[in-house]
């Protein structure tokens, strides 16, 4: 992100440029101050704003009316802001929306397969008790025998408490689970629920 620092003094642009650059936002997202001045923001500064693909931040100072119009014109997005703790927030959080989103997988829930059965409709269904957590029908699992991953990314197609289908079979309750076409079940294996979720930045 590259940037255009203008202020009413000199000392609050120095410290709004010395705060921004101590930002650790990682490795991904360079922040760049291009150009600093004192005084209100001029139509160079919306040039140049526009020529490098910059955001204009005035402290204390505004452009003046013809200027802001030609930073409309232009495309040039310009902030104001007075106390500088709020630039720096805002300009954080600016910096941390560019960054490519992380993910992390959650465990919802593990069933120990305690019987196989054989449907013409679903394939195997394995029986099982829920152990912790709870299964959610259509959430992605993995199976695993004694601790080692068998099967991944595979789906649960059919989940059935007794005759019923339901959407989720909660820990203590047994359930029947059917993962398609996928039959390396036996009894002992766990079948583990697991969803991806955005990760939450610091």
């Amino acid at each position: 992100m590259n940037l255009i620092l203008k202020g009413d003094v000199s000392g609050s642009v120095e410290a709004l440029e010395d705060a921004l650059l101590q930002l650790d936002i990682g490795a991904e997202v360079d922040l760049r101050v291009i150009h600093r001045g004192v005084g209100a923001i001029t139509k160079n500064d919306v040039t140049l704003a526009s020529a490098s693909t910059a955001v204009i931040i005035g402290f204390n100072v505004k452009p003046e009316p013809q200027t802001a119009i030609f930073a409309e014109h232009e495309g040039v997005e310009v902030k104001f802001y007075t106390v500088i703790y709020k630039a720096i927030e805002e300009i954080e959080a600016s910096l941390k929306g560019l960054l490519k989103p992380e993910f992390e997988e959650a465990v919802l829930g593990n069933a120990e397969v305690r019987d196989i059965f054989k449907s013409s409709k679903f394939g195997n269904i394995a029986g099982c008790i829920v152990s912790d957590g709870n299964i959610k029908r259509n959430a992605k699992v993995r199976t695993m025998r004694a601790g080692v991953v068998i099967g991944e990314n595979l789906s649960i197609e059919s989940l059935r408490r007794f005759k019923d289908d339901a959407t989720e079979v909660r820990e203590g309750y047994e359930c029947g689970i059917g993962l398609g076409s996928f039959k390396d079940l036996q009894v002992g294996d766990v079948i583990q629920a697991y969803e991806i979720r955005e990760k939450k930045r610091a």
